[in-house]
């Protein structure tokens, strides 16, 4: 970190720490502390007015246990000021794909055959919410399809993630390479449209992406693929609430001090009028966002380029943690669906050549970005 940097780190955290609300007290009756923009100090609300905001779209991230001074001014720095600096990476990526000869023969194996049975099951839950029974029993049947997925290559081990605060368990799958170095594809799969007891089938947000990924790594385990980066598929609980599931990962990977070479986050896959990859381009690693960029176009074709803002997805756990990451999306914020957070967000809306397009574009990434 540039001396620089860890001023602007350090007069940060200082600034949020005499604006943040006191902590004492306040988790115990039920509240929650949550940020709505890097200026924004910080308040406490509860579960029912997080779930409020979200259905509405206005984007937050829940703080209330992150407690790394260095992640907190991450999150309290404007993405402007900051976008260079806060991922430290040990590669400089391509400027250009080199691997199509391994990656086109993995991608014509991708299909929706199985993407489309799964999203049945996801949305045949009522909801995938966090906090629901149903969203537990959803995580629970993820969990043992994954495993089941993976069982093609007696190489991949699967493992819930828990967290302390809900239910409801994440789920990291893991493709061992030569070396430690981690690329990771991520997604959510809970869903809300309010409360827990609300019908939220969460087909596009985020069925799809989950769907996405994990297509991904049923061609990546038929093939027995062997990277020399070790490659995992995250698919994060609780991201309705704030990016509980993806800010507990990242904030463990960072104690642990694991190397991240790559991360691509991709939250709604199945609903595109363009019918072109959107890659995000604010609070993400520049330079990983060109190399993603340069792979979609290389191997999909032509994309798409826009702002979704803060906290927007569980990118910017990555990002806030100190590790490399990239944000795909089915289209622009204008034109993606327009039924997420409702009932309606409905297996029937699900438009399958954009579940097929980004299906194949993750196939790419993995095995140009496992070979850095």
């Amino acid at each position: 970190m540039r001396f620089s940097t860890l001023c602007t780190v350090l007069a940060s955290t200082a600034s949020f720490a005499a604006a943040a609300p006191a902590v004492d007290g306040k988790v115990t009756t039920g509240l929650r502390l949550i940020k709505t923009s890097p200026e924004d100090p910080g308040k406490w609300v509860t579960d029912a007015e997080k779930m409020t905001m979200s259905v509405k779209g206005q984007h937050f991230i829940d703080i209330t246990d992150i407690t790394d001074p260095e992640v907190l001014a991450i999150l309290s720095t404007p993405d402007d000021v900051e976008a260079e600096k806060v991922a430290v990476r040990a590669i400089t990526y391509p400027s250009s794909p080199s691997k199509q000869s391994t990656a086109n023969p993995l991608i014509s194996q991708v299909s929706t055959t199985n993407p489309q049975s799964w999203l049945q099951t996801l949305t045949s839950y009522n909801n995938r919410h966090y906090k629901s029974t149903t969203g537990t029993q959803s995580a629970t049947w993820l969990f043992n399809t994954v495993k089941s997925v993976a069982a093609a290559n007696s190489a991949i081990t699967v493992r819930q993630f828990t967290h302390s605060a809900f239910n409801q368990p994440s789920i990291i799958a893991t493709i061992p390479g030569t070396s430690s170095n981690l690329v990771i594809v991520g997604a959510h799969f809970d869903s809300t449209a309010g409360s827990t007891s609300a019908r939220a089938p969460g087909a596009d947000d985020n069925g799809s992406g989950t769907v996405t990924i994990l297509e991904a790594l049923r061609v990546l385990a038929n093939a027995k693929y062997a990277p020399k980066n070790t490659l995992e598929f995250h698919f994060y609980a609780g991201e309705e609430g704030g990016l509980l599931g993806s800010a507990a990962i990242f904030s463990n990977y960072k104690s642990a001090r694991k190397n991240v070479l790559a991360f691509l986050n991709q939250d709604m896959t199945g609903y595109s009028p363009n019918g072109k990859i959107a890659i995000y381009t604010d609070y993400v690693d520049s330079a990983l966002t060109t190399y993603v960029t340069s792979i979609a176009q290389s191997y999909i074709g032509a994309t798409l380029s826009d702002r979704c803002g803060y906290g927007c997805s569980d990118h910017a756990s990555a990002r806030s943690n100190g590790f490399p990451a990239a944000y795909a999306c089915e289209d622009k914020m204008s034109t993606s669906s327009p039924y997420i957070h409702t009932s309606n967000d409905a297996y029937s809306t699900v438009q399958w050549p954009a579940v097929l397009r980004h299906s194949k574009f993750t196939v790419a990434f993995l095995v140009e970005a496992s070979f850095l």
